[in-house]
């Protein structure tokens, strides 16, 4: 069996979020677990894909509507992330800094979808030319869900039909929804066959995803269930197919993610070591943003937008401080400028209880990990949640929102083996009293000491989590094209 994971992102060639800690850390455990997996995403003007040595595997040209596009495919041969990494090379595509958007205005690139279409059409014209195929083609979100259709659809590749399809959504927001007419720019297929591009009058790429791929996954079985409930006009489709659905919580990588050999932290420590341990890396981290070692640190992690709760952060902060509760804040991530200026002010005006760092810094997240004492995260839309794994892989305790992954991977203390918070609603009386429960908790030191230990030693691995992931890759093998449900 070989399984390729066709993605936009991979940790560590192209990270901006989730997407890219999974498609990096998933196909390592599948290799190590006797199923060989690859990985291709676009060649971007990454720092870490620029110092690469690469091979050129294929060379080619492709129809885009009334044109022509060239490409090449190489492979990443000086270092081993743990499965081979193939670039797609688009002149004129992605031969330019940031993933999605460009990092010095923060807007996304126009031509969002001819990327996207010419990255997933040169990737078919690659595996048309393979001797031998994969046995799995397993498929990231939107970026590469029309996929599916055009192996299933596309006259040139009809050879490519019988391979079995694995969509796995990681965030329904997103949809690569664009006008209808845009059709014409795929390869030609049987117009009867439109209907499977269609959804609410759009050429949606996620709803033709999820009708054409064999099987689809979501991250969480909580996420599942929300967006059933509620996918941005997606909800009916995603129950008419829901007998090829599941629910498959992500793991996190235990060796990228390790405080006992953790290159970036200012003191490794295990579970026995964590009082210590934590509380050095806790006063290098106050030291560097002035803060005080001796009250309890609260953390932020994450891209500053609504999804993740951020705007949320500022009248949070502003309630604590001002009822007079003695306690510090740090917040690490980018988004939304606006919001980043209020955080800016709200740093200005609590010096020495509030500092921010407005950027990417993987190294600094690892710092914050091990420092803080709680992790914040308040998501409005949360499909499995990586930073609060990581966070308990740490010794921090996390403090979240119950939806989708977050109620799957945390337990309220409240509750018999319980060894996080949790609220409900996004509201500042129901996060405020998350946060003030944690206080409290945070001054039982003995009992504070054991839930650290306790926290370290949950099981969140990739080894469980891939294998969920091989069984179904096995049911796939076995399957045949007849036996899944198209959609309409």
């Amino acid at each position: 069996m070989h399984n390729l994971h066709i993605s936009a992102e991979c940790y560590p060639a192209a990270k901006a979020g989730g997407l890219g800690d999974v498609v990096g850390s998933l196909p390592k455990y599948l290799n190590r677990s006797g199923t060989k997996s690859s990985v291709i995403i676009p060649f971007y003007e990454t720092e870490w894909i620029l110092e690469r040595e690469t091979e050129a595997i294929f060379e080619g040209k492709a129809p885009y509507g009334h044109r022509e596009f060239s490409f090449s495919i190489v492979k990443v041969v000086d270092v081993d992330p743990g499965f081979d990494l193939y670039l797609a090379q688009i002149p004129g595509r992605f031969d330019r800094p940031g993933i999605y958007s460009d990092p010095l205005s923060g807007y996304a690139y126009w031509d969002e979808m001819d990327r996207s279409f010419n990255f997933q059409i040169a990737v078919l014209e690659w595996m048309s030319s393979m001797a031998n195929s994969p046995s799995i083609v397993h498929c990231h979100d939107h970026h590469t869900a029309l996929v599916p259709f055009m192996m299933s659809q596309c006259n040139r590749y009809e050879r490519l039909q019988k391979i079995p399809t694995l969509l796995t959504i990681h965030n329904g927001e997103y949809q690569g929804r664009y006008a209808k007419d845009n059709y014409r720019r795929l390869p030609a297929f049987n117009l009867e066959a439109l209907g499977l591009l269609d959804w609410d009058g759009e050429l949606n790429a996620l709803a033709s995803g999820i009708k054409c791929a064999w099987r689809v996954t979501t991250v969480s079985e909580g996420y599942l269930d929300e967006l059933m409930q509620d996918c941005h006009g997606l909800e009916k489709l995603l129950r008419d197919e829901k007998e090829k659905m599941a629910g498959l919580i992500n793991g996190i990588d235990t060796e990228v993610w390790n405080p006992e050999t953790d290159p970036w932290l200012d003191e490794n420590f295990g579970r026995e070591s964590v009082k210590t341990g934590k509380q050095a890396n806790k006063n290098a981290i106050c030291l560097e943003f002035d803060l005080d070692p001796n009250r309890p640190l609260f953390a932020f992690i994450g891209r500053l937008v609504g999804e993740k709760g951020a705007d949320h952060l500022p009248a949070l902060i502003r309630n604590v401080l001002e009822a007079e509760q003695d306690v510090s804040f740090l917040i690490l991530g980018t988004g939304d400028p606006e919001l980043e200026e209020i955080l800016r002010e709200l740093n200005g005006r609590h010096t020495g209880y509030v500092n921010t760092r407005l950027e990417y810094n993987e190294a600094l997240a690892h710092r914050i990990y091990a420092s803080a004492d709680f992790l914040l995260m308040p998501s409005r839309v949360e499909p499995c949640g990586l930073n609060q794994m990581y966070a308990m892989r740490y010794g921090t305790v996390p403090i979240v929102r119950a939806t989708g992954g977050l109620a799957d991977t945390v337990r309220d203390r409240s509750e018999k083996g319980g060894y996080g918070f949790l609220f409900d609603e996004l509201s500042l009386p129901e996060t405020m009293t998350a946060l003030l429960r944690a206080v409290q908790f945070y001054e039982k030191r003995s009992a504070f000491t054991r839930n650290r230990k306790k926290l370290m030693g949950l099981d969140f691995s990739w080894d469980v989590a891939a294998g969920r992931y091989k069984d179904l890759y096995r049911d796939l093998e076995g399957a045949s094209p007849a036996s899944r449900k198209a959609g309409s």
